[in-house]
């Protein structure tokens, strides 16, 4: 498999095989239309033999014309006949291309749409780990030209390559079984060097495309982190920062692109000077034939006519072999992301989580690092019993949040066990684990569309009346109720155009509305002023009624009333109890709860 820094001038041969490879894991997308490839496959040969017709009648049509002065036939010297097949050779070949290409159309646009659509599926299949690691821009440009890819490989091949070599093969009989050996062998050693130029120059160029890919990757990947980090470059006044920054990867693109021209140049001069040393080599031998009479003027009309429909598309023969070099570099690229192992992955023949009710949810000696040589978690174990509240504090860094995300399974446990009414999530599917599953996270981030569907996100396809009532519930429908166009008002990218606490009212209504039979609350009211926080955390509570819940806080007074309270610190649990008995045993909780009242208090 390539890498994407893969740059080396030269095709090596698991490079080749690596084409190879590409076209055979597109064949099945495009064979799931088999009938339209074949039709399109004989359009094309009609089209083609059409196409050959053409030359053939010319020449009737010339020594038709060929009469001695004094004829008597010169009111017949133009056969309506002739013309007419003439004209219909003409229009056949337009009608039979026009039909290949509708025919196939439904092949090449479903092919692109179900590739498509299953990287998509398989990026969100793909675990936190790639999507923390991953550039946006950079791999959105690799599936937008991926797609592009498949219709350009798909066009040139079949519309172009395969019917000219279709061509170049009807062309060559004819000329070998109508004329001498020579004509034939003019137009096979012309192929030849020009086939052999345009290879070797094409690849030898194909690094500087290579470059230049990789250049506008990185240029539009600066750009899009740059627009979606707006704010942070504004408080930093770093514009000419990034705009040097851009600027720098335009420039690289810019003498990429200039290599690239420049031999395009080169491999351009050198096709015309091939063809027209063949062409001339051809009509050569044709006038002296025509000379020694051993041809007539229409056999010069014909081999004239045969090598000006070879000419035109071999000299974009070059530009195909280039564009379908690239298409297959940019489909390698989006299979690559294709590829790209799942870190979690459901166990074959996992059935979905059986519920009866809130479940227990159970940590039992859970060990947990994102890096091997970073423990973050060091065997935890703890139980939220069906239906009550446990609730983890400690300082950042301790480990709660990884909780929440081991819970979702983003990761899956390197020691231990999660249990879930007594199933290891493992053993179960993801799917059906993240149903059961609703979090209210510290961080939240909101699709650039409307609050509605920003709240409706939570259950799609509930009713307008259901969405305002978990937006009351979130204390956010009478804001959204005065803004000019309500639930239709929308939020910008990424949510910017709210508030942070309206933000998080905005992710606690879309929970409410999901009522899943576990909740996780992830600093869930840490935007809020006292006021709103206080009503929403007894909203909450009421909600988390009967509900196993999980709270994860910083604020030590929104967990009093937790059924157990778990101190954490560098992954460990320091203590647990109720609020009362922490506070009795005069530990890390009680020091904590004694800083923040004086805090609060001064």
């Amino acid at each position: 498999m390539r890498h994407h820094g893969e740059t080396s001038s030269q095709p090596s041969a698991s490079a080749r095989s690596g084409d190879w490879h590409t076209l055979s894991r597109l064949f099945p997308y495009l064979w799931q239309y088999k009938w339209r490839v074949v039709f399109a496959l004989l359009f094309m040969v009609g089209a083609k033999l059409a196409n050959v017709s053409v030359p053939l009648l010319l020449k009737q049509l010339v020594d038709t014309m060929n009469l001695q002065p004094g004829d008597g036939r010169v009111a017949l010297v133009v056969p309506v006949g002739l013309l007419l097949t003439y004209g219909a050779l003409r229009l056949s070949t337009s009608a039979f291309t026009e039909l290949r290409e509708l025919v196939f159309a439904k092949a090449t646009q479903g092919a692109a749409r179900a590739i498509a659509l299953q990287t998509f599926e398989h990026l969100h299949a793909l675990s936190l780990r790639f999507h923390l690691a991953r550039q946006t821009g950079g791999m959105t440009r690799d599936i937008e030209r991926g797609v592009r890819g498949i219709e350009s490989l798909i066009s040139y091949s079949l519309y172009s390559i395969v019917p000219t070599l279709v061509e170049v093969g009807l062309v060559l009989s004819i000329l070998g079984v109508k004329f001498d050996a020579m004509f034939a062998w003019i137009t096979i050693a012309a192929l030849g060097i020009y086939i052999f130029f345009t290879v070797r120059i094409t690849e030898w160029r194909t690094r500087f495309r290579r470059e230049a890919n990789e250049f506008d990757s990185a240029a539009h990947t600066k750009a899009v982190d740059s627009l979606l980090n707006y704010e942070t470059v504004k408080y930093f006044g770093n514009e000419v920062f990034e705009a040097r920054r851009y600027d720098e990867s335009l420039e690289r693109l810019r003498r990429s692109r200039l290599k690239a021209q420049t031999s395009l140049s080169l491999l351009n001069t050198g096709q015309q000077l091939i063809i027209a040393t063949a062409l001339v080599a051809m009509l050569w031998r044709a006038t002296q034939g025509v000379v020694d009479g051993r041809m007539t003027l229409g056999d010069l009309v014909m081999i004239n006519a045969f090598m000006i429909q070879l000419y035109i598309p071999l000299n974009f023969l070059g530009v195909l072999y280039r564009e379908i070099k690239q298409s297959l570099t940019d489909l390698d690229k989006m299979f690559v992301l294709m590829d790209r192992e799942r870190e979690v992955a459901d166990t074959p023949g996992a059935q979905p989580l059986a519920l009866q009710g809130a479940p227990s949810v159970v940590f039992d000696h859970v060990s947990f690092a994102y890096e091997a040589n970073r423990p973050i978690l060091k065997d935890i174990s703890f139980e939220i019993p069906a239906g009550k509240t446990v609730a983890v504090v400690g300082p950042s860094g301790s480990g709660k949040s990884t909780l929440a995300r081991l819970m979702f399974r983003f990761y899956d446990v390197q020691q231990g066990a999660i249990r879930m009414a007594g199933q290891d999530i493992r053993a179960v599917t993801q799917a059906s684990v993240r149903r059961a599953l609703g979090i209210v996270p510290q961080d939240t981030v909101l699709f650039n569309d409307t609050v509605a569907y920003n709240i409706a996100y939570g259950r799609p396809g509930a009713s307008q009346a259901e969405i305002e009532e978990a937006a009351r519930a979130a204390r956010i429908h009478d804001f959204i109720a005065s803004t000019p166009q309500g639930y239709q008002t929308s939020v910008g990218e990424r949510g910017l155009k709210l508030s942070g606490g309206e933000k998080q009212r905005v992710a606690i209504a879309r929970t409410l509305l999901k009522d899943p039979p576990i909740l996780v609350f992830d600093e869930a009211t840490s935007a809020l002023d006292s006021a709103n926080e206080r009503a929403i955390q007894a909203e909450l509570a009421s909600v988390a009624q009967n509900k196993t819940t999980l709270v994860i806080a910083h604020r030590l007074s929104t967990v009093v009333d937790a059924h157990e309270i778990l101190v954490m610190e560098a992954g460990q649990i320091l203590e647990r109890g109720t609020h009362a008995q922490l506070l009795a045993s005069q530990g890390r909780y009680a020091q904590m709860w004694a800083l923040q009242q004086s805090g609060e208090t001064s």
